[in-house]
């Protein structure tokens, strides 16, 4: 599966649009990490287990995202965004979404 965040692949041409396809994971922070924050956020610097939670957050939700397309038939998704809204207080949701096609 190719993903891109392009309207195209450059080489490539599109065959066929299915459609849109997206991908969401709903997260919530965890004690320990806040803790942490809290204290990085008097001496500064990266907040490593923020960090890594988005991290592990875009990945679910781009699986989930390629599985849907894959489901679909589609060997590409094109023009692949992302969102984040909150749902709650300490949890918030991370979309994203592209235009699953068929490419040559």
């Amino acid at each position: 599966m190719e993903v891109s965040n392009l309207e195209t692949i450059p080489g490539r041409q599109v065959s066929e649009y299915i459609g849109l396809v997206s991908g969401s994971t709903v997260r919530a922070k965890h004690i320990g990490r806040d803790l942490m924050a809290g204290l990085k956020n008097i001496v500064g610097g990266e907040l490593k287990g923020y960090s890594e939670l988005l991290q592990e957050s875009r990945k679910e939700a781009m699986d989930r995202m390629v599985k849907q397309a894959e489901k679909l038939g589609a060997n590409a998704i094109l023009n692949v965004r992302f969102s984040t809204s909150s749902v709650a207080q300490g949890a918030a949701e991370l979309y994203v979404y592209g235009t699953a096609v068929r490419i040559n």
